[in-house]
């Protein structure tokens, strides 16, 4: 069956929070990946399958099974470390692999086979949606209605970068560095806040409230289901540009820098909103770097900070009792302007 032609990720219209979300994700997945919150019908999922579509092929090593990059032994699998035999290559992109809600943790961890290492003294691993995910994006749609403890394991294989499976004191590790996006309808009920705040950054999104923007949407998506190959043609210069524009962000990133001044900024935002713990320091630094990056700077500025809070703090507010906002934006953006920041 023939792959239909994906809707292209720079013919979405508006949500920008949402596409630079994904985009600073797509830069640094250390980031801790993206939480979309909204409404029905807001592009969520399309923004989602997009974006894979907008990065070149990359490398893997022909037949492993965790897609493993033969540029970087850091992060092979055992079997790629053992091989004897050079490497060989083939190219494809990244790929978007979903994790359906009914899943059981056997099916996203994978399973041991615990009577074949008894009888021959070796593991044999059944590989789970987490070794198909490496080097991938993992896509999580309704994630709020996924049991808690497979939340627990997605966030922290996010976290590690690796995948650990024990059962019956046998034990089996693998890579598993992805990029994880989940998707939810708040009205549908929401993630627990232990769960919430291990996410990187997270967007709230609803449909445009703007007459041309939604005719615009409505042109769009007819032009596209008119002619798919034909639409994503219109948009193949700009989705050449900004994978472009992401892979030199990703060369950038180790080299941009950040002062004194910002990490004080930051910190002081995170005071002056009463922000629990210290991972939405840390995020918020990375956030910025990474945006830095991506607008081609060398170093942190106000306005790579000011991007950074709106994305990493509105789930880490302290909710007060009647409080219906979780985050007053005009009043970082007020504090930011009237720091002593300076932008080098």
């Amino acid at each position: 069956m023939e792959k239909k032609t994906a809707y292209p990720f720079c013919a979405i219209v508006g949500q920008e929070e949402m596409k630079r979300a994904l985009i600073l994700n797509m830069i640094n997945p250390l980031l801790g990946g993206v939480l979309i919150r909204g409404e029905k019908g807001t592009a969520k999922s399309t923004a989602v399958r997009a974006l894979a579509d907008v990065l070149p092929e990359r490398a893997e090593v022909e037949g492993c099974r965790y897609a493993c990059d033969p540029s970087d032994d850091s992060f092979w699998c055992d079997e790629c470390r053992e091989a004897a035999i050079p490497k060989k290559e083939l190219f494809r992109r990244m790929r978007v692999v979903n994790l359906p809600v009914s899943a059981t943790e056997d099916r996203v961890v994978g399973t041991i086979d615990i009577e074949h290492a008894i009888k021959h003294g070796e593991k044999r691993f059944e590989p789970g949606i987490l070794a198909e995910a490496n080097r991938n994006i993992l896509y999580v749609d309704e994630i709020n209605l996924l049991e808690d403890h497979l939340v627990d394991v997605l966030l922290d294989s996010a976290a590690m970068g690796v995948n650990s499976i024990e059962r019956e004191g046998i034990s089996y590790t693998h890579p598993s560095r992805f990029i994880l996006v989940g998707t939810m309808n708040p009205e549908e009920g929401d993630l627990r806040p232990q769960l919430l705040d291990r996410f990187g950054l997270v967007v709230n999104i609803q449909a445009e409230d703007d007459i041309g923007r939604r005719i615009e949407v409505v042109k769009r998506r007819l032009a596209y289901e008119d002619d798919p190959e034909a639409f994503a043609r219109l948009y193949s210069g700009e989705q050449k540009m900004l994978g472009e524009r992401i892979e030199d962000a990703k060369r950038r990133l180790r080299s941009v820098t950040y002062s004194e001044d910002a990490l004080k900024l930051i910190a002081k935002i995170s005071v002056s909103l009463d922000v629990d713990g210290h991972r939405a320091d840390i995020t918020m630094l990375k956030t910025a770097l990474t945006n830095a990056a991506f607008r081609g700077a060398q170093s942190v500025g106000r306005e790579d900070i000011a991007a950074a809070a709106r994305l990493a703090l509105p789930h880490r507010m302290r909710k007060r009792p009647f409080d219906e906002s979780a985050l007053d934006l005009f009043d970082i953006e007020k504090m930011i302007e009237k720091s002593d920041f300076y932008d080098e």
